[in-house]
C-alpha cells in the first residue's frame, strides 16, 4: 500500500530519535511511500525507506502520527553484513 499524507501533518516522536529521522519520515509520509498495516494492530505501520524501517501509529480521531521505533531495514543488514 502506498501513502500520502496531507502537508498539515503532525508527527509526535515518543522515543527522542533524531530530528533528521522525524524529517525523513515526514518526507516519506508527504511524497507517498510504501506502508505496511500491522496485521495485528489496527492503525499501526511500517514505513520503509532504502536503510530504515519507521514503526508509527495514525491517530484515527486526531491523524496525528506517533513515530513508536526504528530500525535497520532488511537492504541495510544485507549491506552491512557484505562488508
Amino acid at each position: 500500500m502506498v501513502m500520502a499524507l496531507e502537508r498539515e501533518l503532525q508527527i509526535e516522536d515518543v522515543r527522542n530519535h533524531p530530528i533528521e529521522t522525524v524529517k525523513m519520515l515526514r518526507d516519506l509520509l508527504l511524497n507517498g511511500s510504501r506502508v505496511t498495516p500491522d496485521p495485528k494492530r489496527s492503525g499501526f505501520y511500517e514505513v520503509e525507506d532504502a536503510w530504515t524501517v519507521y514503526y508509527i501509529h495514525m491517530s484515527p480521531i486526531t491523524g496525528k502520527v506517533l513515530l513508536l521505533a526504528t530500525w535497520p531495514s532488511e537492504a541495510a543488514r544485507s549491506a552491512e553484513a557484505a562488508a
